[in-house]
């Protein structure tokens, strides 16, 4: 299975720094996003060490195909106890945090953990799916049947993150399997661009890149992602805005 990557974060049309980090190891076939949260407080800082600590704790282990979940998650806690280490030595921290969203392609299999709102989509067969789900309060109110994803997408309440990297126990991180297929791709984003573009958008902007029967290439993904990114900060750009683009040529 050949894989073809590509990654770019941007700071945006309103925030004064990037606290948004991204890692693709292609050697591995190991890709991560991050999106730092506290502010001034430190979320570049939580989303930096989230994204060394957790491929230093998972690819350090002994990998095979009864243990990957497991050690995925225990990468989460790792890196989750160290951020609050981070805290207890530097006070100033306090309340620094960040989500994850990461893909591993072991074999045919691709294995996905996620804290927090950044997500991951399939896009395949002229359609785009959220395989993720977000861990927020948001989320738990369309959960509820308070209202429907569109209603949803007006709440003030956005931001309001019930799982985060760095803040709680995060030992329940979703982490679960999936059938990698040839001419699947993946978006891994932050909530800089899906809080800009509706998923029709995104499909819209990328598909000229990606289908048809033909291989996917590194130059396809690179224009995706540059559009995807371009497109966020024209319709308002309001956060750091980061996509990674993995498919399966």
């Amino acid at each position: 299975m050949d894989i073809v990557s590509f990654g770019l974060t941007d700071i945006g049309k309103k925030r004064s720094s990037n606290q948004d980090a991204i890692y693709l190891n292609s050697k591995d076939h190991f890709y991560l996003l991050a999106d730092g949260a506290g502010g001034y407080n430190g979320g570049d800082i939580a989303s930096a060490m989230a994204l060394e600590l957790i491929p230093e704790y998972f690819l350090g282990q002994s990998l095979d195909e009864g243990n990957v979940k497991h050690h995925l998650k225990e990468s989460i806690k790792y890196a989750n106890q160290s951020i609050l280490d981070e805290v207890e030595k530097r006070p100033e921290l306090e309340g620094m945090g960040t989500t994850v969203v990461g893909i591993y392609f072991y074999k045919d299999t691709l294995y996905i953990v996620n804290v927090g709102d950044s997500r991951l989509y399939l896009i395949q067969g002229g359609g785009i799916f959220q395989l993720t789900r977000d861990h927020s309060l948001v989320q738990e109110k369309i959960d509820l049947g308070i209202y429907t994803r569109e209603e949803a997408a007006r709440d003030p309440m956005q931001n309001i993150l019930v799982r985060i990297v760095g803040r709680e126990d995060v030992s329940l991180a979703d982490v679960f399997s999936f059938k990698a297929l040839p001419h699947h791709c993946f978006l891994l984003c932050s909530d800089g661009l899906h809080g800009e573009l509706d998923d029709e958008s995104i499909l819209a902007l990328v598909s000229p890149h990606l289908t048809g029967d033909e291989k996917c290439t590194e130059a396809g993904l690179k224009k995706a992602g540059e559009v995807l990114v371009d497109r966020a900060n024209q319709k308002g750009g309001r956060d750091n805005i980061s996509v990674i683009l993995s498919a399966v040529t």
